[in-house]
């Protein structure tokens, strides 16, 4: 036992305890209409920034999820980890705001879900 700990103990300080946090899991699926792909290269290059800039997010997952060979529509869906609900809500609104300044397609369908 270190002495640290020893006088802790003496003073009857005990060390805290870790609290044990459940994390909440927020999902954001988000359809697109796309114009003008020619190709499949066409269109993942429409979605570049999807898993550049949020991809890299240390607390979102992105994927394509859905319409993979459709070069008319797209659905992608974003993960999202947080300590509450609350703060899900909020990063998720963030994050489809920033998707659509920043992807050039048409969004047609929104579906949330908060784990």
């Amino acid at each position: 036992m270190s002495e640290a700990l020893r006088k802790l103990l003496k003073e009857g300080k005990a060390p805290q305890q870790h609290q044990d946090i459940t994390p909440h899991v927020g999902i954001l699926t988000l359809h697109f209409q796309l114009y003008a792909c020619e190709d499949l290269k066409a269109k993942r290059k429409a979605f570049t920034a999807m898993k550049a800039i949020w991809g890299k997010e240390p607390d979102l997952a992105v994927s394509e999820t859905a319409d993979h060979d459709a070069l008319d529509c797209a659905t992608w869906t974003i993960a999202a980890l947080g300590a509450s609900a609350q703060q899900i809500t909020q990063r998720l609104d963030q994050v489809e705001k920033d998707i659509q300044d920043r992807i050039d397609a048409a969004i047609l369908d929104v579906h949330r879900e908060i784990l």
